[in-house]
């Protein structure tokens, strides 16, 4: 084909967020086994590097410094990257704005295939309806459509770690209070973590918080008033998460990334939506998942949470 590149190596777009990434996983596996004899490179954020080369779904890790408008220094070495990786088609699963201006980085080309919705792109994702779809149902039809079929779902069953060092009991859930900062509405009020939290020592079960260091003060509060458990905010990489994700009990969080690790790991999870997302487009995906969707997560009552957790009971024996 006039104008394309004809060299052989492959290169995958995910930038993030974590769920996303997560979700990622799958069509990533796919794209790997449809190239077997060929060499795998993913530009990705720095944070979620060490996640990939542990996976082994890729053989290069390429970080991706997001060079803003007038880095002009940036924009020249991602597009010096691009243009020498010798990428005979590249998978942009981010599908933003930014991932699809890197395909003008070709210019004049020659051009690789790209599978994406940038503008001229020889395998686009042309489905008119794909901001509607769940993450996970637009990346399927979108590999879909440049030739790969089967589309396993996520794993997380490579990830290892040694967690002795964290002291944690046989039976514990996890507890996921945080989340953007700047969507405060996504958020389950503290008190109510705090008060589950209670309820699960009644029960035997260890509440564990997880979360940034920067949410540390969150798990100030939760475990406060005599409640007694495990910090682990700060303490945590992305391979930790799925291998306790895999140990735990349960798992109790908002709509946010490490839900959709314990999802994937298997973990028993339930997932608190507010009106400020919507679970039909980005909801965890898992065998034992539970979605509670609710208009103002101030209403959201603990004895809710708590009939929640008791299906799981139920639904095993």
């Amino acid at each position: 084909m006039p104008g394309v590149s004809t060299q052989n190596s492959i290169l995958v777009i995910k930038l993030g967020a974590l769920g996303d990434f997560v979700q990622a996983l799958g069509p990533m596996a796919a794209i790997r086994q449809h190239h077997p004899d060929q060499e795998i490179t993913l530009l990705t954020s720095a944070l979620y590097a060490p996640f990939a080369r542990a996976s082994g779904l890729v053989d290069h890790v390429h970080i991706d410094d997001r060079p803003r408008g007038f880095e002009l220094g940036k924009w020249l070495g991602l597009r010096r990257f691009l243009r020498s990786g010798g990428f005979r088609r590249v998978y942009d699963l981010q599908t933003s704005d930014r991932s699809s201006w890197y395909y003008r980085l070709f210019f004049p080309g020659p051009k690789p295939e790209w599978s994406g919705i940038a503008a001229g792109c020889s395998h686009p994702h042309a489905n008119p309806r794909r901001d509607f779809m769940h993450t996970s149902d637009r990346q399927r039809e979108q590999v879909k459509m440049a030739g790969i079929e089967n589309v396993p779902q996520p794993d997380l069953s490579w990830a290892d770690a040694d967690l002795a060092g964290f002291g944690l009991p046989d039976r514990f859930a996890l507890l996921v209070p945080g989340g953007a900062p700047h969507r405060p509405a996504k958020r389950w009020p503290l008190e109510h973590f705090r008060s589950l939290s209670g309820r699960l020592r009644e029960q035997g079960i260890v509440p564990v918080v997880l979360g940034t260091v920067q949410e540390k003060p969150l798990a100030g509060q939760i475990l406060s008033d005599g409640v007694e458990g495990f910090d682990l905010t700060g303490r945590t990489d992305l391979v930790n998460l799925a291998v306790l994700g895999r140990r735990a009990t349960l798992a109790i969080g908002n709509d946010t990334g490490p839900m959709h690790v314990m999802a994937v790991a298997g973990c028993p999870s339930v997932v608190l939506f507010s009106d400020e997302s919507d679970p039909e487009l980005c909801a965890p995906r898992g065998e034992n998942v539970r979605i509670v969707a609710v208009g103002d997560l101030a209403d959201l009552t603990v004895g809710r949470v708590i009939s929640e957790i008791y299906r799981f009971d139920t639904e095993t024996n």
